[in-house]
């Protein structure tokens, strides 16, 4: 049977987007050079500062006030996340680790938690995995404030001045992530 010319197009319309992700990167604006396949990632240090992390109030897992207010002079990782999220999920062992390593010099991670089922699924989650850093419930005004979520994990990266540093969507490698929240803990404030 030859396939018809509709079939055909819709067939390479569907291999056309599964391959979009794949497409190779934009040219480096002019004055920059891009990164050769494989090359060290640019240093922390050379992060822009992308604007004002905003300010939030969001109650715990138990139920208390957390504000971005107890935080000022610490660097922070503001992970946007929720349970039933695998890739969210398999970050966490990395952020505890992370919170073990360089919290005496002033790093703080907040998981603000997108579950709709409620601070007690979050709580016993925690519980379970052993998270060692607040966990926070978000609300809408919590998402719009950082500009929207996309898909989940999104994580921010505060400087101890208060200017986000980072945005990423998606997970991440620790020791990749670790990299550039190390330049950005030892900048000078």
């Amino acid at each position: 049977m030859k396939p018809t010319a509709p079939a055909l197009s819709f067939v390479l319309a569907l291999l056309s987007a599964s391959f979009a992700g794949c497409a190779p990167q934009p040219p480096a604006p002019a004055g920059k050079q891009a990164a050769a396949p494989g090359a060290a990632a640019p240093s922390a240090q050379a992060l822009p500062r992308l604007g004002p992390a905003p300010a939030w109030q969001l109650k715990d897992v138990n139920g208390a006030p957390v504000s971005s207010d107890q935080f000022k002079g610490k660097v922070v990782v503001v992970d946007f996340w929720a349970t039933w999220c695998p890739p969210c999920r398999a970050e966490i062992p990395g952020y505890i680790d992370l919170v073990k390593k360089y919290g005496a010099e002033g790093l703080v991670i907040v998981g603000i938690s997108l579950d709709q089922a409620g601070p007690e699924v979050v709580k016993a989650f925690a519980g379970k995995t052993g998270i060692n850093y607040p966990l926070v419930m978000g609300d809408d005004q919590v998402v719009a404030a950082f500009g929207g979520v996309e898909g989940i994990p999104t994580t921010f990266l505060i400087d101890r001045t208060g200017q986000i540093r980072d945005r990423k969507v998606g997970a991440e490698e620790t020791a990749d992530y670790e990299k550039k929240l190390l330049a950005v803990l030892r900048e000078k404030a």
